[in-house]
């Protein structure tokens, strides 16, 4: 059933926008001609879902296969959600506006712990029961999970879904379509079905397993894998290219994977144990899909996207090459935390530039000592000549990431911290400039499942105590400035993600107390009180506890983290059934080289250390040779001159009435990008394009006259200029008008003197046409109708609405509905007679209280330059 949209995104609903699903990049593919049909979700607000690499390179894929279409849906903000409930809707795929319920199947990705609490509430606002239990009708879609949690310890989850996909989804997903496709053909149960899947490598089929007491996970039937393998494919850079939200998202930039996987062997890090191997892309496909990306999409800022962006060896060459290509059109390049030992001038030349980015290192350790104990492989040195680097180049503020809780740790390790930050401000300081500014992200260390610390236990009272340790040592240090994680949520994470299917009920009743359903961070405390609630309703507290004393591994142990016991490493894990790649005996091996701060190579630049991993089933560590850095052409210098000046008069109708003015704002300057304008640019540090919109519009309204003004540093053929605009330009945006103006001539936001619009009004009850007719001439024989204005300082200020309207007449009138046409003030030093003014006008001449049902811009006018 397609659901009717307009109804629910009203204009009280939040960034209306987020919900549309007719973005730049959205696939609308035929519903009736698909035979498998998917919803992949990335179980956040908008804002973070639209914006997750992954789950665009997995959309696009998906709606590049024959016969099968996929959409998308996100967590509903809140005052969606409610309002879905309140109306008894279902959560809806964005693309076709369908329920959920009418797909084939619906993806989740699961890529952290506390995540699961979001995925019970989309279910729920779907109408689909939470567990598989309950959903063995095939009126529901098959419902699964993929991610990094999920390929890391599926097991605490293993309950709400039909199966998991376990690591990298490019292959996988095609080969699950297909299975599902031959199953619909041969009128397969849901069980015949998902036995199918199981055969495919990396499906895991929760129901097909059982636990035994001793914690290990086993097949219940003979014709499933004792073990599920993890998949791994190679980086897929064109699939990238993809969504350009009208909002402003967390990543509102071009991101582009480099390298996949990463060989340091950081023994905390999860994700470096659970990608591997290493693999590069090739310089060129880089390259091309950068160049292609930025022109189709618009954006202005590019990241390169690697655990480890330095490490991949060619992105010197591959950065200054884009930067060359595009130092025209003010583009920036982005890099996730970096490796601080590799960062030196060819890095700072393609980061720097008009819009320098922020640096991020992770040094994660305060001592050598406790960096050679988790492997880091950096030293003092090499972390001093990299942020010196930074700040000669020209930054004068740095993050820098740190650990704390970390195996071995003592209190001299953790004020080491402080001592790193103070030797490195002082080390780093040049004559005639400011110090060198700090923002410090301390954390707390949680062991993570197929890591070497997998078998140490943490404290939160050992937290407490850092931090307050750290806290005391920082507040006679200036010029830094430290945030703390939350010690609560990192126990939880820590409690959740090394659980086991005892689990289950926890997160469920977690989801009803209120966990997750709004962000964490504004959250944090209801958050916290529900999973606490919930563990002690689970008969868990003692366990629970256990994480808070520091005192619990996933299984009971007489012997301290320092000496294991061979029946702590023999103790089954709920994860062990999931094969990495990584063998369990080298992850025990590696431990005992961290309790001696032993540090091993990243095997893609020395020797092997046999981890496991290299074979048929994973493949190998794919390095590319550097090639050879081009010459940097230097940085954007912005076109300043000003030969041509058009005035576009356009529409803003339909759907795009839910898109707010800075969005708009946005919008232009991609649409600019993608239509290759000689747009002028101003001066200054952050130079911009020269777009003027004459006035804001608010949102939910609609238009048929709107104003923007373009600058330009070429002189165009005013028809080549609209058609190359029109090309862009949403469907619901019509360009009504361009013409061209005196480039010095006065800008049509300060000749702009009068809007007129076109509004809807309604009554309770019902009057004549003479009735309206005589309010409207009383508004208009009155010299003076007041409103009581409240300005930004609390004052107040009464102001003469009727000076500010020049015109007002009756249109037409039926079934207790006007539609009225007024002229009123509309100038950008706030004199302006709104809709809701003239509706306030009529109340107080009528003495009856009216709605305002329906907004319309007819036009804008200008004032004669």
């Amino acid at each position: 059933m397609t659901i009717a949209i307009e109804k629910l995104l009203t204009p009280e609903i939040n960034k209306p926008a987020r919900y549309l699903g007719n973005e730049l990049g959205a696939k609308h593919k035929p519903w009736n001609q698909a035979k498998v049909r998917w919803v992949l979700t990335y179980p956040e607000v908008y804002e973070l879902g639209a914006s997750n690499l992954g789950h665009i390179i997995l959309y696009n894929i998906i709606n590049t296969q024959p016969r099968q279409l996929c959409d998308r849906t996100y967590l509903p903000a809140p005052d969606l959600a409610e309002k879905l409930r309140t109306t008894k809707t279902p959560l809806f795929a964005l693309e076709s506006r369908r329920n959920l319920t009418d797909f084939d199947i619906l993806g989740f990705n699961l890529s952290y712990e506390l995540g699961a609490t979001n995925i019970l509430e989309m279910l729920a606002l779907a109408q689909i029961p939470l567990t598989w239990k309950e959903r063995q009708s095939d009126h529901y879609p098959l419902i699964f999970a993929g991610g990094q949690t999920a390929t890391s310890n599926p097991e605490p989850f293993a309950e709400f879904f039909d199966f998991m996909a376990l690591g990298d989804g490019e292959e996988i997903l095609p080969e699950i379509g297909l299975i599902i496709e031959q199953g619909k053909e041969n009128n397969l149960s849901k069980e015949a079905l998902l036995l199918d899947l199981a055969q495919i490598p990396g499906v895991y089929v929760p129901r097909f397993y059982d636990v035994t007491e001793a914690g290990a996970v086993i097949p219940n039937r003979p014709d499933v894998p004792t073990r599920i393998l993890r998949r791994v494919s190679p980086p897929m850079p064109a699939y990238a290219i993809g969504l350009v939200p009208f909002i402003e998202t967390i990543h509102d930039r071009l991101v582009v994977e480099i390298r996949r996987g990463c060989t340091r062997g950081c023994r905390f890090c999860q994700p470096g144990m659970l990608t591997r191997p290493a693999r590069d892309v090739q310089p060129d496909d880089i390259i091309e899909t950068i160049e292609r990306g930025i022109r189709e999409t618009g954006h202005n800022e590019f990241s390169l996207l690697s655990l480890s962006c330095s490490d991949y060896l060619a992105l010197p060459a591959v950065g200054t090459e884009i930067k060359n290509r595009l130092k025209d059109e003010n583009i920036t390049l982005s890099l996730p935390s970096q490796r601080v030992d590799r960062f030196d001038k060819n890095i700072a030349n393609i980061v720097g530039g008009n819009r320098q980015s922020g640096l991020t290192f992770a040094p994660e350790a305060g001592t050598q000592r406790m960096r050679d104990v988790i492997n880091k492989g950096l030293t003092n040195e090499e972390l001093l000549r990299g942020v010196k680097t930074a700040v000669e180049e020209g930054w004068d503020k740095v993050k820098l990431y740190f650990m704390i809780g970390l195996p071995g740790e003592t209190d001299l390790d953790v004020l080491g911290i402080v001592e790193t930050v103070r030797w490195l401000r002082q080390e780093c300081r040049i004559k005639g400039r400011k110090p060198l500014q700090f923002t410090i992200t301390v954390s707390n260390f949680t062991p993570k499942p197929h890591t070497p610390f997998q078998w140490h236990s943490v404290s939160t009272a050992e937290f407490k105590r850092k931090q307050e340790l750290l806290r005391e040592a920082f507040r006679g240090l200036r010029g830094v400035k430290a945030n703390y994680t939350d010690i609560r949520i990192s126990a939880m994470e820590d409690f959740i993600g090394r659980g086991d299917r005892r689990l289950a009920p926890v997160i469920h009743r977690a989801w009803e107390l209120g966990a997750g359903m709004d962000s964490w961070w504004e959250n944090a405390q209801q958050a916290y009180e529900a999973w606490e609630q919930a563990i002690d309703e689970a008969g868990l507290s003692w366990k629970y506890r256990q994480v808070e004393a520091g005192e619990w591994n996933v299984f009971e142990t007489v012997q301290p983290p320092s000496t294991p016991s061979i029946s702590l490493y023999k103790a089954p894990l709920p994860w062990d059934h999931v094969n990495t790649g990584i063998e369990k005996k080298w992850l025990q091996k590696d431990l005992q080289q961290a309790l001696e701060a032993a540090t091993v190579p990243d095997c893609s630049f020395d020797s092997c250390y046999h981890c496991g991993v290299c074979g048929l089933d994973f493949g190998h560590n794919v390095v590319v040779q550097p090639p050879p850095i081009p010459e940097f052409s230097g940085h954007f210098q912005p076109k300043s001159e000003r030969l041509q000046r058009f005035r576009v008069y356009f529409g803003k109708i339909g759907e795009m009435a839910l898109v707010g003015h800075l969005d708009l704002v946005r919008l232009f300057d991609r649409t600019v990008r993608r239509a290759a304008l000689p747009i002028s640019f101003t001066g200054g540090y952050h130079p911009g394009p020269r777009i003027s919109i004459a006035n804001a519009l608010t949102l939910g309204v609609t238009s048929s006259g709107e104003i923007v003004d373009f600058e330009l540093t070429k002189v165009m053929n005013i028809d080549e200029f609209r058609h190359a605009l029109e090309q862009e330009f949403p469907s619901d945006m019509p360009i009504l008008r361009v013409e061209e103006v005196p480039v010095n001539s006065t800008s049509a936001t300060r000749l702009l003197e009068e809007a007129e619009y076109l509004i809807t009004v309604g009554t309770e009850d019902i009057f004549s046409e003479e009735v309206w007719q005589n309010w409207l001439t009383t508004v208009l024989e009155s010299s003076e109708i007041n409103w009581d204005k409240t300005t930004k300082s609390g004052k107040k200020k009464t102001v003469n609405l009727r000076e500010r309207l020049s015109y007002l007449s009756l249109e037409s009138y039926q079934n207790n509905t006007a539609i009225l046409r007024y002229i009123g003030s509309c100038r950008n030093d706030g004199t302006m007679l709104q809709p809701q003014q003239v509706i306030l006008m009529l109340e107080k001449i009528s003495g009856i209280e009216l709605q305002l049902t329906k907004i319309h811009r007819q036009r804008l006018i200008l004032a004669a330059s």
